[in-house]
């Protein structure tokens, strides 16, 4: 079971998958941030750290029962030209649930409704999780596929993925409390989700979308919000800076 560690080549692909768990599971944490961001306070971190457990202990059983996961690419029925299995199914279905919820929370922000909480209307701490766990099987089939792929070793997949939710939940909150303090990168978040879950929605039918362009696009186009932040951060910040300027210079005046 453990004769890898004496391989270099399984703890490079052990670096890699690493790696690159951390970047699939991105798009979890930005889903479990915008979702805990809808309880109270004192609740988020709680759920944040609860729903990214789950994600962990979803991908370890998946790679556990690893046939069972592989059998899920075999076609379960077809429809004129297009196969259909049960992974697809899963995607599709999966894309769709974030694709929906993205669009309901979207409304949520622009509407208004978040207002409603402080009448009691508050999103319960049970309802949040299981959203939560319905998206982790969808993200964890995923991650689980991408290191069938990538490793052979099973020890190496468990341990990649245990490194890789640990820094997800060191980075959760941080995350989560940049999302909540800025409503555009929340914004961002939910059309990033969009995208994501309109993908999710294309491999299940059968399309192949490249994740290396997705990633880039969902970058770029954080980076111009930083960017846009920043620039915003500095006019808010120049007529105090004037004001203080201003109040300086006449005492100044004085002493001479």
């Amino acid at each position: 079971m453990f004769e890898w560690i004496f391989l270099p080549e399984a703890w490079i692909a052990l670096a890699t998958l690493t790696a690159l768990e951390v970047v699939l599971g991105i798009d979890n944490i930005i889903f479990i941030s915008i979702l805990v961001g809808r309880l109270p306070a004192h609740q988020r971190h709680k759920a944040r750290q609860l729903g990214l457990l789950l994600a962990m202990g979803m991908r370890i059983l998946l790679l556990l029962s690893i046939v069972w996961v592989m059998g899920l690419t075999e076609p379960l029925f077809s429809v004129f030209d297009f196969s259909f299995s049960g992974r697809d199914l899963i995607l599709f279905f999966g894309g769709l649930f974030l694709l929906g919820k993205s669009t309901l929370e979207i409304h949520h922000s622009l509407e208004g409704v978040e207002e409603h909480h402080s009448s009691g209307k508050v999103a319960t701490f049970g309802a949040i999780i299981a959203q939560i766990a319905v998206i982790d099987i969808v993200f964890s089939l995923d991650s689980v596929i991408t290191a069938v792929g990538l490793v052979d070793y099973v020890a190496v997949m468990i341990i990649a993925v245990v490194i890789a939710v640990l820094v997800m939940m060191l980075a959760a909150k941080a995350i989560g409390d940049f999302v909540d303090r800025h409503p555009t990168i929340k914004m961002l978040a939910l059309s990033f989700l969009i995208l994501i879950g309109f993908t999710l929605m294309g491999e299940g039918l059968g399309f192949h979308v490249p994740k290396g362009y997705v990633y880039f696009a969902m970058a770029f186009s954080l980076l111009v919000e930083l960017l846009n932040i920043r620039v915003r951060k500095r006019a808010q910040n120049r007529p105090v800076q004037l004001k203080k300027r201003m109040t300086e210079e006449p005492s100044a005046t004085r002493s001479e």
